[in-house]
């Protein structure tokens, strides 16, 4: 699979926030987003996961063929997470997980391997409103483990993270590029340090 942005421009409201953005990651690669904030790294994020529209250029996700792939295989191929954790907090950590799990179409049984990968199981039985700041992102980083897709869009991901954690999270991450995934990570701080660089503009 391949990613490919030609020129790529976008709005936010009625202000250009990129322009002439051009991208290009093949299976295996990862790409950083710097640059301050304003500048529509997440505006970036939300165009490549198809949530908001391209004011010009054009994108691309090719399969194995080199062919784009229709729309409802590309939504398919991409796990978007937001710097904002979506977590429910009258639910335990194990329900919003599941809840998470049936809006992917996973099935139920991938909740506990999640809940494991990123340490979460001791806090499986927990109100997501009790959960600190850092334990609100491990969770929200699971859903990844819910189901394989190829192109991983983060935001922010080490927010709130502590050493132990940004390491796991390095950990799945090398693993999933390892397979021949992709990543696109908007961050103000250190990601991975083998990856592809794209610094957008300064907030005019």
């Amino acid at each position: 699979m391949k990613l490919v942005g030609e020129s790529l421009a976008a709005l936010r409201g009625e202000r250009v926030v990129f322009r002439n953005v051009n991208i290009e990651l093949s299976a295996g690669e990862a790409l950083t987003l710097h640059g301050p904030n304003g500048c529509g790294k997440t505006t970036l994020l939300r165009v490549i996961a198809g949530l908001l529209g391209l004011m010009g250029g054009r994108l691309l996700l090719l399969g194995d063929d080199n062919k784009a792939i229709t729309d409802e295989r590309r939504d398919q191929s991409i796990h978007f997470i937001g710097h904002q954790d979506q977590i429910r907090p009258q639910l335990r950590v194990s329900e919003i997980l599941a809840f998470h799990a049936a809006l992917l179409g996973a099935p139920r049984t991938s909740v506990a391997p999640a809940l494991a990968e990123w340490g979460l199981e001791p806090l499986a039985g927990h109100s997501g409103g009790l959960l600190s700041a850092g334990q609100r992102r491990r969770l929200s980083l699971s859903r990844l483990s819910l189901q394989k897709r190829s192109l991983w869009l983060l935001d922010e991901p080490m927010t709130a993270l502590d050493a132990t954690s940004r390491e796991r999270l390095l950990a799945i991450c090398r693993a999933h590029l390892g397979e021949g995934g992709m990543i696109i990570a908007a961050t103000h701080e250190p990601f991975m340090g083998d990856t592809k660089m794209l610094t957008l503009g300064a907030r005019s």
